[in-house]
């Protein structure tokens, strides 16, 4: 996410109430997540795990719960509750914005389309050109929609990341300051859900159709011309390459990738990154020919017990 204008990193430290490890007049351009961190971004860590992974990263700057040397060329600040701080960055900058109107009139809608009855446009909204909205679907603040784009009814576009930190007082709740995009000639089935990014963007690729009932994850980004079947369930932080078919009842892990032209036959689950212009099927899904010969081999079990008991 990226500040309207850019800050110095004293003022940031004032918000978070925290203590600068380095150049305190250093410019901050946004804030990011380490998976879509950039030079010149504020990111945070805070777990040991992770501090090399973060220290090293593209950050110009890390809030932080461990005081350490500043790596060349970055700036920290030392916070007790990274996560919280980052949270209040968040709700300072992009804080929530309660409704006026079923259509805000910061909404951008353009020629041609058509937003049927009971539908939501929040604020800073952007509609292209001969998009239809069916009734009661729900877009949220700053989401994209390109051109030519249909949405079936109850659809949710841009709804929270589902993102908690387990303390022993209970769950504590990851802000979500990031959009969904949506690409020109996308076809979205009724209720779905698209969630918007943390920091970054979720996003679906020009020409992309999606079945009834799908769960598309925070910091997705779906390709170009991909079929998805009803009742899809695609966590965060995954890439589907360009012309992937996902079939009903599939479910996917977070944080892997699906290679282009990748078929998933339907009720299968994926645990793990797959190469594209191949069939799988399966819970963990593995090729669809090796799953079948799995499967055949399975059937021949009882016979083969019986044999053995003679």
């Amino acid at each position: 996410m990226d500040f309207k204008e850019s800050l110095k990193l004293n003022h940031i430290a004032e918000i978070v109430e925290g203590r600068i490890i380095g150049d305190p007049n250093a410019v901050v351009a946004g804030l990011n997540e380490i998976h879509v961190v950039r030079n010149g971004d504020i990111t945070f860590v805070d777990h040991p795990k992770y501090y090399k992974k973060v220290l090293e990263s593209a950050a110009s700057f890390v809030i932080i719960n461990k005081e350490v040397e500043a790596p060349e060329g970055k700036s920290l600040i030392l916070h007790d509750s990274p996560m919280d701080a980052f949270n209040m960055l968040i709700a300072h900058f992009r804080p929530f914005e309660p409704a006026a109107d079923m259509i805000s009139g910061s909404a951008e809608i353009g020629t041609g389309t058509i937003i049927q009855p009971g539908a939501f446009v929040g604020n800073n909204v952007k509609i292209g050109n001969n998009c239809v909205i069916h009734a009661n679907v729900s877009i949220y603040d700053n989401s994209i929609i390109g051109d030519n784009v249909i949405i079936h009814s109850n659809t949710v576009i841009g709804g929270d990341a589902y993102y908690f930190q387990k303390r022993e007082s209970g769950y504590v709740k990851f802000l979500s300051a990031g959009r969904v995009i949506i690409k020109n000639n996308v076809e979205i089935g009724a209720s779905c859900s698209i969630d918007k990014g943390v920091t970054g963007d979720t996003i679906v690729g020009e020409g992309t159709k999606m079945d009834n009932q799908c769960q598309v994850g925070h910091d997705t980004v779906i390709g170009k011309h991909c079929l998805i079947g009803a009742y899809a369930a695609i966590a965060g932080v995954t890439i589907i390459e360009d012309e992937v078919v996902i079939w009903a009842r599939v479910a996917i892990n977070k944080d892997i990738v699906i290679g282009k032209k990748a078929v998933i036959l339907a009720t299968s689950a994926v645990d793990k990154t797959i190469e594209g212009n191949k069939v799988y099927m399966g819970s963990p899904v593995m090729e669809v020919r090796q799953y079948w010969k799995q499967l055949a081999a399975l059937k021949q079990i009882p016979e083969i017990i019986k044999k053995i008991n003679l």
